[in-house]
């Protein structure tokens, strides 16, 4: 499965990888992607991971999913 979500707050390389080593340690991913120039983060994983998890993982990092 694949999923988008548009991020907030993220203005730096830091940003970008402070996001992608959140979501990078739910287990059941297995890539992610993420833009700083299109704010959105591309998550591949299984079945058994919801958008509420990635979600929280990235707004307990510091930003703010929209």
């Amino acid at each position: 499965m694949n999923t988008v979500l548009s991020v907030e707050g993220m203005s730096c390389s830091h940003c970008e990888n402070a996001v992608k080593k959140a979501v990078s340690a739910i287990n059941g991913v297995t890539a992610v992607e993420v833009s700083l120039k299109d704010k959105t983060v591309s998550v591949t994983h299984d079945g058994g991971v919801s958008t509420g998890t990635i979600t929280r993982e990235i707004e307990e990092a510091g930003y703010d999913v929209g």
